[in-house]
């Protein structure tokens, strides 16, 4: 789902902090206090504000998935409430330049409010600055583009809880082996803080909530490809591991197959994001026992509402975190719904 805008961002160099101090909570890129997503929600009487004005906005993503379709349906639901139309939307297939020429496109619209996640901190910062000195409220998905001030330059950035989904995995592997054993910490060996904050979540909640765990074999990963073969090693000289932990759904594959490789069926894997591969596992009673997810409509509505509110001139949360959810073989359906609000895939669901 959302594995592609993490590995964009990685391999962008979508960079604005080094790696994150361990912290009990969700923090903003540059240290922001975290909003939740339900505070930022636009009144009735925003509504009647906002109505017959002919406000326009723009969606210029930076690659198209299942979880954009998600934000993006949350934010034209959303922006449809207040009687807003959405003239532009776009998709930079993780081009930094083509982004550049989506906010040109998008502006000659003259879109009121910009949604949009900037692929490059310092490419982004000159490709939206046109945007901000034409007077848009920008909102951004995850990443900042560099130096820009919050109120001046954009009204919010929104993203997952990012601690809270690092501590629902580690809880739901916790559960899964009963509380104790060894286990591999699989990380994003890249510095980005939305894995980074994921990641150090999940090994701050087993080393501080779970003393009968022991993490006896760390490994980072910057290239998914490369995922079989690191599990492989780490297998090799762990291989009576009682879980692993992987940074998200799509490098959670890779290590899925060197399991299935080693004929080991006894090792449990949690991963972060929805992926149609590793729940067919987890619902067929295999080695994977839970993913983890944000709500990613949640996080489209919360962005829409966060740029309506700021054309309106109130205050808006410099940092707004949507929910994280915990999926597994029991709610595999319900929590599809509540992340993309849509089906799951069919082989999911057993059909």
């Amino acid at each position: 789902m959302k594995t592609t805008r993490t590995l964009a961002a990685a391999l962008l160099a979508a960079t604005l902090l080094g790696p994150i101090a361990a912290q009990a909570q969700t923090v903003g890129p540059n240290g922001e206090t975290a909003t939740p997503s339900s505070e930022v929600a636009l009144s009735d009487t925003d509504i009647t504000a906002l109505t017959g004005k002919g406000y326009k906005a723009a969606l210029l993503w930076h690659t198209s998935s299942d979880f954009i379709n998600a934000v993006s349906a949350g934010a034209k639901d959303e922006f449809a409430r207040a009687g807003v139309e959405v003239v532009v939307t776009t998709d930079a297939g993780f081009d930094a330049a083509k982004q550049r020429s989506d906010i040109e496109t998008a502006l000659a619209a003259s879109p009121n409010v910009i949604l949009s996640l900037p692929l490059d901190p310092v490419t982004s910062a000159e490709a939206f600055r046109e945007a901000v000195s034409s007077g848009v409220e920008l909102v951004f998905l995850s990443n900042l583009p560099a130096d820009y001030v919050h109120g001046t330059d954009y009204a919010a950035i929104v993203t997952d809880d990012l601690f809270q989904m690092g501590k629902q995995a580690a809880d739901t592997l916790a559960s899964a082996i009963g509380g104790e054993g060894e286990v591999g910490y699989i990380f994003h060996d890249a510095a980005y803080y939305v894995t980074n904050q994921r990641d150090q979540a999940f090994k701050t909640t087993i080393e501080t909530d779970y003393p009968g765990i022991k993490i006896v074999a760390e490994q980072g990963i910057s290239d998914p490809a490369r995922a079989e073969e690191l599990a492989s090693a780490m297998l090799l000289q762990n291989p009576d591991l009682d879980g692993i932990y992987v940074t998200w759904a799509e490098p959670a594959e890779g290590v899925l197959a060197a399991l299935r490789g080693a004929g080991n069926t006894e090792t449990k894997i949690v991963t972060l994001d929805l992926s149609e591969p590793v729940a067919l596992d987890m619902v067929k009673g295999g080695n994977v026992v839970g993913l983890v997810a944000d709500e990613a409509y949640e996080l489209g509505r919360a962005m829409a509402a966060a740029g309506l509110k700021g054309l309106l001139g109130e205050d808006v949360p410099a940092f707004v975190v949507a929910p994280a959810l915990t999926v597994t073989a029991a709610n595999v359906a319900e929590g599809w719904q509540q992340s993309l609000h849509r089906d799951a895939p069919a082989s999911v669901l057993g059909q």
